[in-house]
C-alpha cells in the first residue's frame, strides 16, 4: 500500500497542505521529512507515538526521516495547546532530556536515526539576524490569526508573552534551515502544530522561493472523550523508570472495546487483513479481549523490546492463574504488586495464623470473617486454593521472600518474609 494511502486507511491524516504535491514528493524514494520534539521532559509519552511512529512508517517506506530535537525552541516554550505561559527550563536540563529521548527513539526504530538539534543554528543566530532574516517575512496580523496565539490573547488574565509569541517564527526557521541544508520539504506533526508548520511553509515560499508541504495527524481521544495517554497516575511515559513496563502493558490491555481497533490502526504495524480479522473476533467474542492482548503486546514489544514483553506476559499469566508465579521476574513481581497491600514478618516462624494475615492485609475485616472466607474456599496463596489447615514452608516463598495472598478474583496482598 502507498504510504499516503496507508496513513489514510489508518485514520492518521488530519490536515495536508496539498495531497497531490505530497504524493508527488514521496513518489521518489529517499525523500527527507521531519518531525520536531521539544525536550521539555526527560521522556516522551505515548501521546508522542503517532508522529514518532509516522517517522518510522516513512522510513520503512524507503524515505529519510529526521527527528528534530528542540534544544533551542524548548528554551522558549511552545504556546500551542497551553492555557498559561510555560516555565522556562535550564539548558543543561534540556540537553539531558535530549539524550534520554534519543535512547527511546532509537529503541523504537531498532537502530540508528537521523537526529538534528535546532540549538545548533538557533544558538548561533543573533537577535539582529533573526529579525532581519526571518522576522521580516511575517506580519503580526498574520501571526495573530494562528489558534495558539488567538486562544491566549482572548484571555486577558493570561495573555501571551513576546517570547512565546515568537515561537512560531523559530519553528518556521527550523523548517527553512532543513529545507536549505537537507533538501527537506515536508514537515509532519500533531494537528496542534498546524499553525507552526504552515509558518514554515510560508517562510520557505517567501525566502527561498520554493513550495514546502505539511501533513498533520489527529489528536487522539478515547471513546469517552478523554485525552489518550492519561491514566489515574498521569501520563504514560516511554521511560520504564517513570511508567513501569507492567503498567504500560496494562494500560493498553484496558483499552475500551470501542477504541481498540482504532488504536491497532494508529499505533501498530499489524496488517489491514489481521486488524479486520481481529475486529471480527472482537464482535464475536469480546469477553476474550483478543484485540487488546494483541495491542498491548505490539506496543510493549515496540517500545520496550521482546525480552520485557515476555516478562510482563509471564507476570500477567501468573497473576491470573495460568502461569507459575515462581517464574516471574522478581523485579517485575515487585512492580505488579507495588500498590497492593503488604505486610512484613521476620521469618516463617514469625508468621501469625492465616486469619490474622488476612486481617493484617485488609482482605478480611475480622478473624471470624477470615475463617469463613477460608472455609468457603475463597482464599488462595500463590494462586493455589488453601484452607485453615494450610501451613507455609520455605518452598512456598516466591524468590525466597514472599507469598502472594488472594481473596476472590481481584483482591491481592503481599506477605514479605524475612
Amino acid at each position: 500500500m502507498n504510504i499516503i494511502d496507508e496513513l489514510k486507511w489508518r485514520g492518521l491524516i488530519y490536515q495536508v497542505s496539498d495531497e497531490g504535491k505530497v504524493r508527488e514528493y514521496l513518489s521518489t524514494p529517499g525523500r527527507s521529512l521531519y518531525c520536531g520534539f521539544d525536550p521539555t521532559a526527560s521522556s516522551l509519552h505515548i501521546g508522542h507515538l503517532v508522529p514518532l511512529l509516522a517517522l518510522y512508517r516513512f522510513q520503512r517506506a524507503g524515505h529519510r526521516p529526521i527527528a528534530l530535537m528542540g534544544g533551542g525552541t524548548a528554551l522558549i516554550g511552545d504556546p500551542s495547546g497551553k492555557d498559561v505561559e510555560r516555565q522556562l527550563i535550564a539548558r543543561e536540563t534540556i540537553e539531558a532530556s535530549i539524550e534520554s529521548i534519543k535512547t527511546q527513539v532509537r529503541r523504537i526504530f531498532g537502530g540508528e536515526v537521523r537526529f538534528v538539534n535546532n540549538y545548533d543554528w538557533i544558538g548561533r543566530t543573533t537577535a539582529i539576524e533573526l529579525l532581519r532574516d526571518v522576522g521580516k517575512y511575517f506580519t503580526v496580523n498574520w501571526m495573530m490569526q494562528k489558534e495558539s496565539v488567538k486562544n491566549r490573547i482572548s484571555r486577558d488574565e493570561v495573555g501571551i508573552s513576546f517570547t512565546e509569541f515568537s515561537y512560531m517564527i523559530l519553528q518556521a526557521y527550523d523548517f527553512s534551515v532543513l529545507a536549505e541544508q537537507e533538501g527537506c520539504m515536508l514537515q509532519i506533526g500533531g494537528s496542534d502544530q498546524w499553525g507552526n508548520i504552515t509558518a514554515g511553509t510560508e517562510l520557505i515560499r517567501k525566502k527561498l522561493g520554493k513550495e514546502a508541504i505539511a501533513l498533520t495527524f489527529p489528536l487522539i481521544t478515547t471513546a469517552d472523550g478523554k485525552k489518550f495517554g492519561k491514566s489515574e497516575k498521569g501520563a504514560i511515559f516511554l521511560d520504564p523508570a517513570l511508567t513501569p513496563v507492567y503498567e504500560f502493558y496494562q494500560y493498553f490491555m484496558r483499552t475500551d472495546d470501542r477504541d481498540v481497533i482504532r488504536f491497532l490502526r494508529y499505533f501498530t504495524f499489524v496488517s489491514r487483513e489481521e486488524i479486520e480479522a481481529l475486529e471480527v473476533t472482537l464482535a464475536e467474542r469480546p469477553e476474550q479481549r483478543v484485540p487488546q492482548r494483541r495491542l498491548a503486546a505490539e506496543m510493549t514489544r515496540l517500545v520496550h523490546g521482546e525480552e520485557e514483553l515476555l516478562k510482563v506476559e509471564a507476570a500477567t499469566a501468573a497473576l491470573f492463574g495460568t502461569g507459575d508465579l515462581r517464574e516471574v521476574d522478581p523485579a517485575m513481581l515487585r512492580i505488579v504488586f507495588n500498590e497492593a497491600p503488604s505486610v512484613s514478618y521476620p521469618g516463617l516462624e514469625g508468621l501469625p495464623d492465616l486469619p490474622q494475615i488476612l486481617v493484617d492485609l485488609g482482605l478480611s475485616k475480622s478473624k471470624g470473617q477470615a475463617r469463613k472466607d477460608l472455609e468457603q474456599g475463597g482464599v488462595y496463596v500463590n494462586n493455589c486454593r488453601i484452607d485453615l489447615t494450610w501451613k507455609p514452608s520455605a518452598g512456598d516463598l516466591l524468590h525466597g521472600q514472599a507469598l502472594l495472598v488472594r481473596k476472590g478474583k481481584k483482591n491481592y496482598g503481599l506477605v514479605q518474609v524475612g
